[in-house]
């Protein structure tokens, strides 16, 4: 059994009980992620769960598909085309639509060959790193609705795999800037929401990252910036990758300026 996949279906039930009191309307509400609403979180991990899922269940129907999606983002744009696929869900029946979706998608990757691959919009993957893609999106898109309801997320040692996946791009990272990779990646020393003590890479005593996992995996998804955090980040290469990190894929995107991604102070309470 694949751990991430069981990992994916927890992080997305946590999303699920900090929506499920949610009336309707509330749905509507903007999150300060691009201006995104609730309905339009819920229902971009939903269509890309669906997708991730066709890559298993009908690999030659997913290609169709992926070429419907490149027509329409050349001519109407990835959002245009994430509206007309849901074509009007909204509020708690898409919130019931999208977790009734998650188990037997959960239970297809988890019993899937962790190192098959299967195909994306870029390069293949593994089952594992696709499944590990979909905690990612869905711990990183959940944190905008975490932040706009005032809510502090009680993190689980489940975003080791983000962390790991924001290891994994260091080198990618630079490249898609076209950049050149630094030769030594800076080591991390991370404190586990459990606790414990998480350390990758050779000792570094130029370049190194120290902080929370949580914190690292903000700055990597871009949730956070990380003047916003408190990861102490010294050498100019750890600096420069923390200024840039993307672990997720499509072309550079820079991350949130200081300020502009935060929890809300109003309603603050923790799950």
């Amino acid at each position: 059994m694949l751990q991430e996949a069981t990992d994916f279906q927890d992080e997305s039930e946590a999303l699920f009980g900090l929506l499920e009191p949610l009336p309707d309307a509330d749905f509507e509400r903007s999150t300060l992620f691009k201006g995104w609403t609730v309905n339009q979180v819920i229902g971009h991990l939903h269509l890309w769960n669906w997708a991730a899922d066709l890559t298993l269940r009908d690999p030659a129907a997913f290609l169709e598909f992926g070429a419907k999606v490149m027509e329409s983002v050349a001519s109407g744009g990835l959002r245009s085309f994430e509206d007309r696929w849901l074509e009007g869900r909204h509020g708690r029946s898409l919130l019931m639509e999208w977790r009734e979706f998650l188990g037997p998608m959960a239970e297809r990757f988890a019993s899937a060959d962790p190192k098959q691959r299967v195909r994306w919009a870029g390069p293949d993957m593994s089952v594992r790193s696709s499944i590990t893609a979909r905690l990612m999106e869905t711990w990183a898109h959940g944190q905008a609705v975490y932040d706009l309801l005032g809510v502090r997320r009680e993190d689980k040692d489940r975003i080791r795999s983000i962390v790991q996946l924001g290891v994994n791009t260091f080198g990618w990272t630079f490249r898609n800037r076209h950049l050149a990779v630094p030769q030594q990646v800076p080591q991390l020393r991370l404190t586990a929401p459990s606790g414990d003590s998480w350390v990758w890479n050779v000792e570094n005593a130029t370049d190194r990252i120290e902080g929370t996992a949580t914190e690292f995996c903000q700055v990597v998804t871009q949730t956070r910036n990380v003047a916003d955090t408190a990861l102490e980040v010294s050498g100019e290469v750890a600096r420069q990758w923390m200024s840039i990190a993307q672990c997720f894929a499509g072309p550079p995107v820079d991350p949130p300026a200081p300020g502009t991604r935060h929890i809300s102070a109003r309603g603050l309470r923790a799950v």
